[in-house]
């Protein structure tokens, strides 16, 4: 884990202000060390400038918190929600991650660019597409 951390991919503003304990299980952080290795870090290697997570690891708890769909790849650590700054950049982001054709799952343009949805499991579908509402 070159670039980043697994306190990057557990943090959560709305797991602190609830009190919920965000912790992985040790498969789940299994599977954010695979996330890194074979997406964000070769991404971010090749943007050359920094990415933020948004949201990680969720716990059941928080998961439902935050509106998260009862099947999310959250929940394995399987997924990451990541912004390169603005939404143009998060495009350009999108564009380089289609063209280094990284082993993901999938690949969501969030409404209009706003996140970047980025997993990486054992399907591996390398699905690209966009959520507009």
């Amino acid at each position: 884990m070159k670039y980043f951390t697994l306190d990057e991919l557990t943090r959560s503003r709305t797991a602190t202000r609830l009190g919920i304990d965000n912790t992985p299980t040790t498969e789940a952080t299994a599977c954010l060390k695979l996330l890194v290795e074979h997406v964000l870090d070769p991404l971010r290697q090749a943007w050359g400038r920094p990415i933020a997570v948004t949201s990680g690891y969720r716990c059941p708890q928080l998961n439902k918190a935050v509106g998260g769909v009862p099947g999310s790849q959250h929940l394995l650590g399987q997924a990451a929600d990541i912004v390169a700054g603005s939404p143009r950049d998060n495009a350009r982001l999108y564009k380089l991650l289609q063209q280094l054709r990284l082993p993901v799952d999938q690949a969501i343009d969030e409404y209009g660019h706003q996140w970047l949805h980025v997993s990486y499991g054992p399907r591996n579908r390398r699905s690209y597409f966009s959520i507009d509402n």
